[in-house]
């Protein structure tokens, strides 16, 4: 699990990193990583609509910018899915 860990930091700081900020996920960084990252378990990612909306139930402090800790809620929810965690 900690490689899985390292994985996902490391992966999050490449994609954080195109505009400069490489703390924060802008929305074309978050919808590349989702495209290119994980195509299988978000199927709607070419929906423009679809992708803000993503993006926007993630943010939680609504600043167009998605935190390491924001975005992990999308991995929770992922993995939960996945696992059939989910009701």
């Amino acid at each position: 699990m900690e490689a899985a860990i390292g994985t996902l930091i490391n992966e999050f700081k490449s994609y954080a990193g195109d505009d400069g900020e490489s703390n924060t996920l802008s929305q074309d960084e978050f919808k590349k990583l989702v495209t290119d990252q994980l195509p299988n378990y978000v199927t709607n990612a070419s929906d423009p609509q679809a992708m803000e909306e993503l993006m926007g139930s993630l943010d939680e402090n609504n600043d167009g910018e998605l935190t390491f800790c924001e975005f992990w809620q999308l991995i929770g929810k992922l993995a939960s899915k996945q696992g059939g965690f989910t009701q």
